[in-house]
């Protein structure tokens, strides 16, 4: 019986989403060869629906969205690095971010830092930990800000020098995967669920548990010869089975222009309060070297809670 109906259930697939079923175990959809597990196979997923809502996903943005309504604490830890390793500068530090009368304000609690990772003025000597610093720490007190991401675009327009190159690092952060204009000699190689770019990856959809929550779990990993002309060589996405939020996701991102180069992986977590999802941890590997700075290599590491 079982044997009787995946059939019949991958031919109302085929009708719906313009897929083909290629054996019991793999479905093509447009240029997308995607490899499903057996439990995905029982559990009726429409792929063309599921790839079309992970290539609208806003959750995954709203989630670090969500930050600015709430308060929290934070741990930060952040290092530079040199070509061996070697810890070259630092900054450890545990922040709490105070939510009141519809503003936010961060008040540091504790701070230790090494080399040169501040300038005399205190700011901040590398781009790596001021890009950091533009996500997680707050100067003064910001207010009238919500939690919207409809109609909320990045865009490097009006920006130039280091707060452009963070707009373009910000959207490959909160969009992978997604078309992104602005970022010179790359712009369409992100948009990896597109047709000219799909047949670049492997892609598998499975189930697992993550942190107590059942997920569909989505990967794409770049096919080998693929690799100079992609900018995501490998992701992976948790998918709360029931809400399509993104619980977690890894993913590697790399590129070389020439006058710009740089291979950054990251891991975030999230968690849940009060009915808003908002990352818990967040894991930053990067190399960057950009034509007019140093390049510089950083690790970092995020982890929030006691959210409130």
């Amino acid at each position: 019986m079982k044997r009787m109906f995946i059939p019949a259930f991958f031919m109302l697939l085929s009708l719906a989403g313009k897929s083909q079923v290629v054996s019991d175990s793999t479905l093509v959809d447009g240029k997308k060869v995607i490899t499903l597990s057996n439990i995905v196979l029982d559990n009726k997923l429409n792929v063309p629906a599921f790839i079309q809502k992970i290539k609208n996903d806003t959750s995954f943005y709203k989630a670090f969205r969500n930050l600015h309504i709430i308060g929290y604490t934070a741990l930060n830890d952040i290092r530079m690095t040199d070509k061996k390793g070697q810890v070259i500068a630092s900054l450890s530090s545990k922040t709490k971010q105070v939510r009141k009368d519809n503003c936010r304000s961060m008040e540091t609690l504790e701070e230790t830092t090494s080399g040169d990772i501040y300038t005399d003025d205190k700011q901040f000597n590398y781009y790596t930990a001021s890009m950091y610093a533009s996500l997680f720490f707050t100067k003064g007190s910001v207010c009238g800000e919500d939690n919207i991401v409809a109609g909320r675009e990045f865009s490097t327009q009006g920006k130039s020098g280091l707060e452009k190159h963070k707009e373009q690092l910000k959207m490959l952060f909160f969009n992978p995967g997604k078309r992104i204009n602005g970022i010179p000699f790359m712009s369409n190689k992100t948009a990896i669920y597109e047709d000219d770019m799909a047949d670049r990856y492997d892609m598998s959809i499975d189930m697992d548990v993550y942190n107590k929550t059942s997920c569909y779990v989505f990967h794409q990993k770049v096919k080998p010869g693929h690799e100079d002309g992609v900018v995501v060589d490998e992701m992976t996405t948790w998918f709360n089975d029931s809400t399509m939020e993104v619980v977690a996701r890894n993913y590697v991102l790399s590129y070389d222009a020439g006058v710009y180069d740089f291979k950054v992986s990251m891991e975030v977590q999230m968690t849940t309060f009060k009915g808003l999802t908002v990352p818990s941890l967040i894991k930053y590997n990067g190399n960057w070297k950009a034509v007019t700075k140093k390049r510089e290599r950083g690790v970092f590491t995020a982890t929030l809670y006691n959210f409130e």
